[in-house]
């Protein structure tokens, strides 16, 4: 069993930056596909950025150039900066690795 467990999220304003981290208990982000996925509020869950073991990485439409995914050369933790926040961006945050899953992350609407 591998342990993925998030951290960030929260409220940030339109047009601004935040990172959202994932951290593996074993090292498994070099390992195979890692990715980010979200689900906005009444939609399915939807992929948001793919990177492969190779480090190859795919982007939806929707976030490229905004969005960048990463991992630390460990392989221990992988990263989404997400930058110029738009007002569909707001949702659950999920990180995968392999087939393992993290807990979720809020990334709320502004009030």
């Amino acid at each position: 069993q591998v342990d993925l467990v998030q951290s960030g999220g929260g409220w940030v304003q339109p047009g601004g930056s935040q990172t959202l981290s994932c951290a593996a208990s074993v090292s498994i982000f070099n390992a195979g596909v890692m990715g980010w996925y979200r689900q906005a509020p009444g939609k399915e869950r939807d992929w948001v950025a793919i990177m492969t073991g190779e480090g190859s990485t795919t982007y939806k439409d929707s976030v490229r150039g905004r969005f960048t995914i990463y991992r630390d050369n460990d392989g221990n933790a992988m990263y989404l900066q997400m930058n110029a926040l738009e007002p569909d961006d707001p949702a659950v945050y999920s990180c995968q690795g392999v087939v393992y899953w993290g807990q979720g992350t809020q990334v709320p609407a502004p009030p």
